[in-house]
C-alpha cells in the first residue's frame, strides 16, 4: 500500500452561500491528493506526462459524510492499495480540523500512451517507484 497526506485550506470561492464546500470542488481536492502522492513517490505528474503518458479518470465515486466549511483546514489522505495494471485505483479519506472523517472517495484512472492514444500497462519507470515505496 502507498499512502500520503496533504493539507489544504478551504477557500471562499470553493463554498456555496452556506459556506459549505460546493460538492463539485471535491474532485479538485482528490486530484490534489493524487498529484501529491506521485510527487512523494519521486515523480511529478508533469514528469509522467513528459514521459508520454496521461492518466485520464475512468471512474469517480464519493460519499459525503459531513460538510467541509470555509477556512477550514482539511487533510486529504490518498491511498493506492493494489498494484496497478493498465488501471490504477486511488482511495481517499478527507478529515476536518476535528479529525472527523468527512468524505470517502475512489477514482480509477488508466494509463494512456499519449503518442499512440492507446491504453497501456503502468509504465516501468512508474512501477519501479510504486514497488520501491510499497508498504505491506
Amino acid at each position: 500500500m502507498i499512502h500520503t497526506t496533504h493539507t489544504i485550506r478551504v477557500r471562499y470561492a470553493e463554498t456555496d452561500p452556506m459556506k459549505y464546500v460546493y460538492y463539485g470542488n471535491y474532485a479538485t481536492y482528490l486530484e490534489v491528493g493524487r498529484v501529491e502522492l506521485f510527487r512523494e513517490l519521486g515523480m511529478s505528474y508533469e514528469a509522467i506526462e513528459q514521459q508520454g503518458f496521461w492518466l485520464p479518470v475512468a471512474d469517480f465515486s464519493i460519499k459525503y459524510l459531513k460538510p467541509a466549511y470555509y477556512d477550514e483546514s482539511l487533510e486529504i489522505h490518498t491511498f493506492i492499495k493494489k498494484i496497478p495494471g493498465a488501471r490504477v485505483e486511488f482511495e481517499y479519506e478527507i478529515y476536518n480540523e476535528s479529525k472527523q472523517k468527512i468524505t470517502e472517495a475512489k477514482t480509477t484512472l488508466f494509463f494512456l500512451d499519449s503518442k499512440r492514444n492507446k491504453i497501456v500497462k503502468c509504465p516501468d519507470f512508474l512501477m519501479k517507484l510504486i514497488e520501491k515505496n510499497w508498504k505491506v
